[in-house]
């Protein structure tokens, strides 16, 4: 059964990507500047300390991000 933290997740990441997708839309930021954000918010977690369960989850999000932005979903589509 799913979690408030994961329902929280899960809304974030919709919010974000809804966020992205209208500065793209919109001529605000071109896909060179989402991608750089994606991968900042990756490297942030890469680069994250605390004890091995926090480490296992800041990795599982940020291969997360990273398999968005090798995927070309939505925010980096045509």
């Amino acid at each position: 059964m799913p979690t408030v933290s994961e329902h929280a997740g899960q809304a974030a990441l919709s919010i974000c990507e809804a966020l992205l997708l209208a500065m793209k839309e919109r001529g605000l930021l071109p896909d060179h500047e989402i991608v750089g954000v994606l991968r900042d918010a990756a490297a942030t977690h890469e680069n994250a300390v605390g004890t091995e369960l926090e480490m296992e989850r800041h990795r599982a999000v940020a291969e997360m991000i990273n398999s968005i932005i090798a995927g070309g979903n939505s925010v980096r589509g045509p």
